[in-house]
């Protein structure tokens, strides 16, 4: 009943590295939505790739949260249980299908953006086809999503209306611009059927932003060395 891979979407720890590399570090936040796997016992851990790049078995639970933070230690935990049993109760196994459990927290009225205030949290069991992402899971029960020209997944479930990983202090505040390397829907992919695709999400968004910041901390590296 436990997920065959991590999922994860958080790219802020790309968005803050590339900078602190050629100037002074300073704290820069973003609101976003964050990704978090159900694990054991109903907590939630912080999930290390895009909801796309994975394909969770039956029984697993995938969190999204709508937060303010600089990094994973800052984001906000979706506060709904990561309780399958509960999210799925009502949904009886079907053959070639799976269930996932889907928690959406839109976060708090600090979260908001532009003083909104935000949905109450909503809970959900996609029964999807086995070889479903996450990303898909929660496209089949929260359209609309919606994402910008760089493949990251701005809003669920219409949430927020506008706006898309924007940062809220640090560099004047500033947009902030995390990037999805492989022109993938954020947290991952494709879109989906209802937001201008074929399915929701089917690629991760996390890996491409670390290959960015990898590389660009190599470069930075050569040339020093070049100079040096």
């Amino acid at each position: 009943m436990r997920r065959t891979g991590a999922a994860g979407a958080l790219l802020l720890a790309g968005a803050v590295t590339v900078p602190a590399a050629a100037g002074p570090a300073q704290a820069q936040e973003y609101r976003y939505w964050a990704f978090w796997d159900g694990a054991d016992r109903g907590s939630w851990t912080y999930a290390t790739q895009g909801p796309a790049t994975v394909r969770p078995a039956d029984g697993a639970v995938e969190g999204f949260r709508f937060t303010v933070g600089a990094d994973s230690a800052a984001a906000g935990r979706p506060r709904p249980a990561a309780d399958f049993d509960v999210l799925c109760r009502a949904t009886p196994a079907k053959d070639g299908r799976k269930r996932i459990g889907i928690v959406i927290d839109f976060g708090t009225a600090a979260d908001a953006p532009g003083g909104v205030r935000p949905p109450a949290a909503r809970t959900a069991c996609a029964q999807v086809p086995e070889d479903a992402s996450a990303g898909e899971a929660l496209a089949a029960v929260a359209r609309p999503l919606r994402y910008d020209s760089n493949a990251l997944l701005c809003a669920i479930a219409g949430y927020p209306t506008s706006g898309c990983a924007d940062q809220v202090s640090g560099a004047d505040g500033a947009k902030g611009a995390p990037k999805g390397a492989d022109g993938s829907t954020a947290s991952g992919g494709s879109k989906g059927a209802g937001d201008g695709g074929d399915g929701g999400p089917s690629a991760g968004l996390l890996g491409g932003v670390a290959a960015v910041v990898v590389l660009g901390g190599a470069a930075v590296w050569q040339a020093r060395r070049r100079r040096g």
